[in-house]
């Protein structure tokens, strides 16, 4: 369904995916109504249909398709499939988390800087934490030596160079990006088209660091704009699934970077990387079992 006025051309396009979301799906589709003044048509993917959490009537209710998913083809697959529903004249995409708010005016803030340049491929606002701390959402592609540094470092020694470096967080103005959170990022429709959209070989996480890094390959700018502005409560989904998850991560972590540094010379680097990488997320399992 579409939020138009009769006549008036759809432009943009609103895709999100539920995990069990009912509880928080309403007040980020109360927040599209602040945060836009353009026509858009509103498509809500379900990875986790149960008449129980009532997507597809919270959907109806303000008037979004709704799309019920029974094989859970993960984050991007969802996004993907939401995407191929919306009308053939919407040419801007904003793929967000459901568990987002919206700030007034954020999804006009991230068209208008469209603007800017015909090369723009995706447009990202600032993202702020529930308790309004600004998380890290505009980074770097990550190299093998920036990879392996966040992963080793990360939690030990948060403010290492390698992590500093990945995450760009010491930049808080507007600025290009070597990819964005897909937890609310603007993409340009017939890019997302061009590269076929997400990789759906990701299940959970990396999938928005491919296809910045894809973007950028294509010849596309991604783009941080912090004068749009929402707000993340996070992890809503996979609270329950905290170490599934974190094993998650860490191999699509491991998948990317040995899709980047690819070849039979780069062998045993891939192999130490996937050993390095998978202890890591053993010892994480392990705080994690220890802290419930």
């Amino acid at each position: 369904m579409d939020n138009s006025p009769a006549h008036e051309p759809l432009e943009l396009g609103i895709v999100t995916v539920s995990f069990g979301s009912g509880g928080v799906l309403p007040s980020f589709l109360d927040s599209v109504q602040i945060a836009t003044t353009h026509p858009h048509q509103l498509v809500i993917a379900d990875n986790k249909p149960t008449d129980d959490e009532n997507v597809a009537g919270i959907a109806a209710a303000y008037g979004a398709d709704y799309v019920p998913l029974e094989d859970n083809p993960g984050y991007g697959g969802a996004i993907n499939r939401a995407v191929r529903l919306l009308e053939p004249t919407i040419r801007w995409v904003l793929i967000t988390n459901p568990d987002v708010v919206l700030g007034p005016g954020s999804i006009d803030a991230l068209v208008e800087a469209t603007n800017e340049d015909s090369s723009v491929g995706s447009v990202g606002p600032a993202i702020l934490t529930a308790e309004g701390e600004l998380y890290p959402s505009a980074r770097r592609v990550p190299s093998l030596r920036m990879g392996v540094g966040h992963a080793l470092f990360a939690n030990l020694w948060p403010r290492n160079r390698w992590s500093r470096a990945y995450r760009n967080d010491w930049d808080e103005s507007a600025r290009d990006a070597g990819w964005l959170s897909g937890a609310c990022v603007l993409v340009r429709r017939d890019a997302l088209s061009m590269l076929g959209g997400f990789d759906e070989s990701y299940f959970m996480y990396f999938e928005d660091v491919d296809l910045g890094a894809r973007l950028g390959k294509a010849g596309f700018r991604n783009i941080y704009r912090p004068n749009a502005r929402v707000v993340h409560s996070g992890a809503h989904s996979t609270a329950e699934t905290s170490e599934r998850m974190l094993h998650e991560h860490h191999k699509s972590a491991s998948q990317f970077l040995s899709r980047k540094y690819a070849g039979p010379l780069l062998w045993p680097v891939r192999v130490a990387l996937r050993l390095g990488l998978s202890a890591r997320a053993s010892i994480e399992g392990r705080r994690l079992r220890d802290r419930s």
